[in-house]
């Protein structure tokens, strides 16, 4: 009798699945997967794993609209310290700029990010007040703004779209600014489903015009974690470009709090 139950229940899936049941376990998952928002997609990729700390060597490619080029190596470490992300950057290479250092601090409880730069000419580290946050960093296209960490909360994010690239499903997600006063009026980010990294994003002045343009060249796993390895940004308002290259990474170092200091920055690698 239980045989005969078995059965009947594998000739009742065979039935639905040959009648389209399969179909309607597609249109259940693909429900669901509809009811994610903008903000949960945000949140997946704030979130992702990044380990407790990471050491690595930029190079950082400048190049103007004649296509002329300025290569910068820099050595930068960052970990979390009881709910602030510190990060911290020595400029190698070339000579006018060997031994500049920049310092970011990220906090978790809403506050502003803290932000210093030393300029071994000056001997003096210099800390970067709201007011310069829309400045650009070492002369390339990222504004030091851009190096410190957007909140979540402080934008509202709406998704507009799922688009197929190259074969892999991208949502497409508008960020606008809760303060209108924001360097930018909004962005644009493609963001890879299932791996939840932005591989592209789109930056917008405060008067509504497409402003800059962030592209992922190259990303990797490096010990378990996904890794953006190669990046561009460009501001396509003067066609002036920067590229990044990552190497020599490493997670989890262990570094202590007397790497992320001002005398530190003084002092270099």
């Amino acid at each position: 009798m239980r045989k005969k139950s078995v059965l009947l229940i594998v000739v009742v899936f065979t039935f639905l699945m040959a009648s389209g049941f399969n179909g309607i376990v597609t249109s259940i998952v693909n429900a669901e997967e509809a009811k994610i928002s903008g903000k949960e997609i945000m949140e997946r990729v704030y979130n992702r794993d990044e380990g407790d700390g990471r050491a690595s060597t930029l190079k950082m490619v400048l190049i103007n609209k004649h296509g002329s080029q300025r290569v910068r190596k820099i050595r930068q470490f960052n970990k979390s310290f009881d709910n602030v992300e510190k990060k911290i950057m020595f400029f190698l290479s070339p000579q006018d700029v060997r031994g500049t250092s920049f310092m970011n601090w990220s906090y978790q409880d809403g506050r502003n990010d803290s932000q210093w730069i030393y300029l071994p000419a000056l001997r003096k580290v210099k800390r970067i007040s709201a007011e310069n946050k829309s400045d650009y960093f070492m002369g390339s296209d990222f504004t030091y703004d851009d190096m410190g960490d957007r909140k979540l909360e402080e934008d509202k994010h709406q998704l507009l779209r799922k688009e197929e690239i190259d074969g892999e499903i991208f949502y497409v997600v508008e960020s606008i600014p809760v303060k209108e006063d924001y360097i930018y009026s909004k962005t644009i980010s493609w963001v890879l489903k299932d791996k939840w990294i932005g591989l592209k994003k789109e930056f917008y002045d405060q008067q509504g015009n497409l402003l800059k343009e962030l592209k992922v060249n190259e990303y990797q796993e490096v010990d378990g974690i996904l890794t953006i390895i190669k990046s561009e940004m460009e501001n396509l308002q003067n066609s002036h470009r920067t590229q990044i290259i990552l190497s020599d990474i490493k997670y989890n170092p262990g570094l202590d709090a007397n790497k992320f200091t001002e005398r530190n920055m003084k002092l270099g690698l």
